[in-house]
């Protein structure tokens, strides 16, 4: 077993998900069958909102799979995902990386929000989720999805639906319309009986298609 040093960050995870298993579980079939498969695996976050935010914005549009291989290039630039330390990168190291110019971009204006203060993190506990959408959209490059995100990797909110997900598409064809084409009404639908927990089932699905969690 390796021990967590003094500096290491302790992930937290939601209290809810016992409980939320097990409505799933009793709710619908395909979650009765995919939440044993995972074993103890959960939903958890590192906490911080720069990082969580970054990390989405490097995956808009991308592969879970290709979008952790260009963070990993991209946060061994620096000793630590700061703000401040964004803020010093070289475009072309970033580019090289595998950052499109857009996302530089992008994760540049988040930099600044984040140093400048414009961004109050702590406020966000107290705001309901569409609150915390409508104030994260304001940033450029940050979108619903990319907001959605961080709603369910960062404040581990329990009711997410992130229908802009590719991921969670794909997973819903693949496991309850044997493959076939879903569009977002029929991913809805589906979605009614995930309620109040649909960050949990997203997160099963997400699991269907690629076993290894990946802590934000």
């Amino acid at each position: 077993m390796t021990l967590r040093s003094s500096l290491e960050v302790i992930p937290v995870t939601p209290a809810y998900w016992a409980e939320a298993c097990a409505h799933l579980a009793k709710k619908d079939r395909v979650m009765k069958n995919l939440i044993p498969q995972f074993g103890d695996a959960i939903l958890e976050t590192l906490g911080d909102a720069f990082v969580t935010l970054a990390r989405s914005i490097v995956g808009q549009q991308i592969s879970v799979t290709a979008a952790q291989s260009v963070w990993d290039r991209f946060a061994a630039l620096s000793k630590r995902m700061t703000p401040g330390a964004v803020l010093k990168l070289k475009v072309d190291d970033m580019r090289a990386a595998g950052l499109s110019a857009r996302k530089v971009e992008y994760l540049v204006d988040l930099a600044l929000h984040f140093g400048s203060g414009k961004v109050q993190v702590q406020a966000w506990q107290e705001m309901d989720d569409e609150a915390i959408i409508d104030e994260l959209v304001a940033i450029r490059g940050i979108g619903r999805w990319t907001a959605e995100m961080f709603l369910i990797f960062h404040l581990l909110r329990p009711n997410v639906l992130p229908l802009d997900d590719v991921g969670l598409i794909n997973g819903i064809s693949r496991n309850y319309f044997s493959g076939e084409p879903v569009s977002r009404n029929d991913a809805r639908e589906v979605a009614q009986a995930w309620s109040p927990y649909s960050t949990v089932a997203t997160w099963y699905i997400w699991r269907s298609l690629d076993p290894v969690p990946v802590a934000y």
